[in-house]
């Protein structure tokens, strides 16, 4: 078994390796790195980690190279929760782990392509990006000899498993069980949770502006903004556009974040739960912006989808990545051997064990570890050489 040492002096609370639930697979404990730091250093070193940099948030890698990426994100998402995590008192290196690892099951294309292989495997029990973040860290990444994935530890792939449908949780033993209860997860994942939505409003926001595809002049139906566009500019009229927009979304985040730890501080101060156990048994979150500034965030984010993800140059993009990833689905469905030879015999083991489910799984793994590039490419190389996004 793993050796434990004594937690740091941190709130009752949070997660703590004396108590934790451990690892799949039993290891020794390593001689100057704590359980949480592995997985953080697992996570960071991963083959999966590195290819978020060519996987799309909103924006498509050649559109642009200062767009957000996936990976990109992940450590903005990471950042915002570090600094929460110390003001409260909870494991930092733990909610790093998490907000790290919590897109790396993310197919290319960002969500249009999760939608278009969820309807690809839709016969096959469909697709969920945060269970093929899990099946990535405990079974497909392959680095040690001694056992598949990376072997994190239970807290940190609580808190990876953001969201999961009762037909799926129902097959994760304990960690699928409180999907079925209706049960919370540790403080350290439930803030990595609302760390990924204040991360990537703000930073999906600024992408926005600089693309051109929403205006200045739009946000003003923004309070958020509207409330801290004029007051970042400390009464100078001549700031450049690109200074405007940094000072007022950096004005913005810094509001949502304070708003984040107070909220959060004095949800805890009222339950005062004296161990994760006791998180985990609360009816809702206790970590969570205030009423005002939560309905306030929401508002932004119905803001984006309206005039953000909808517009048509994104929607034209999202269904030429549909149909991309539809037809290599097809195209592996038919003839696994067009895949790499690993994935290949995978796919044909998996499906002497597991008939057609087991190859249509193996050819959504494929697939969703793809770049955008790489994805790409495999369309020009099988289906159409005259491809031109």
């Amino acid at each position: 078994m793993e050796t434990r040492r004594p937690a740091r002096q941190l709130h009752p609370a949070a997660a703590c390796e004396l108590t934790s639930r451990g690892r799949r697979h039993p290891e020794p404990a390593h001689a100057y790195r704590s359980a949480f730091q592995r997985d953080r250093d697992r996570v960071l070193h991963s083959s999966a980690f590195r290819r978020l940099v060519y996987k799309t948030q909103v924006f498509i890698n050649h559109e642009g190279d200062l767009y957000r990426t996936r990976l990109t994100h992940s450590l903005e998402v990471a950042q915002v929760a570090r600094t929460v995590a110390a003001s409260l008192g909870i494991d930092e290196v733990l909610t790093e782990a998490i907000c790290l690892a919590h897109d790396l099951g993310h197919t290319p294309f960002g969500h249009a392509g999760q939608d278009a292989l969820d309807h690809c495997m839709k016969r096959w029990g469909g697709f969920e990006h945060n269970l093929q973040s899990l099946r990535v860290v405990d079974e497909l990444e392959e680095r040690y000899a001694q056992f598949p994935g990376l072997n994190l530890t239970y807290e940190t792939r609580e808190g990876i498993l953001k969201h999961c449908s009762k037909r799926h949780a129902r097959g994760l033993g304990d960690l699928g069980e409180r999907f079925l209860r209706r049960r919370q997860p540790g403080l350290e994942a439930q803030l990595a949770n609302i760390a990924d939505e204040i991360a990537w409003s703000h930073h999906d926001l600024d992408d926005g502006l600089r693309a051109g595809l929403i205006t200045v002049e739009e946000l003003a139906e923004v309070r958020l903004f509207r409330d801290h566009d004029r007051p970042a500019r400390g009464g100078r009229a001549r700031l450049s556009r690109r200074v405007r927009i940094h000072a007022a979304v950096r004005a913005m985040l810094d509001h949502v974040v304070t708003d984040l730890i107070g909220a959060s501080r004095a949800r805890l101060e009222r339950s005062s739960p004296a161990s994760i156990e006791a998180v985990r048994a609360q009816a809702r979150p206790l970590i969570g912006l205030s009423p005002p500034v939560a309905a306030a965030h929401q508002q932004l984010k119905v803001f984006l989808r309206q005039h953000l993800y909808r517009h048509e140059r994104v929607l034209a993009r999202n269904r030429r990545a549909q149909a991309l990833l539809q037809a290599l689905f097809e195209c592996f469905m038919n003839d696994v051997r067009a895949m790499p030879r690993e994935h290949a015999d995978r796919a044909l083991a998996w499906e002497r064990d597991q008939g057609e489910n087991g190859r249509a799984r193996a050819v959504a793994d494929y697939i969703a570890g793809m770049t955008d590039r790489y994805a790409a490419a495999a369309y020009r190389r099988l289906v159409d050489p005259g491809l031109d996004w």
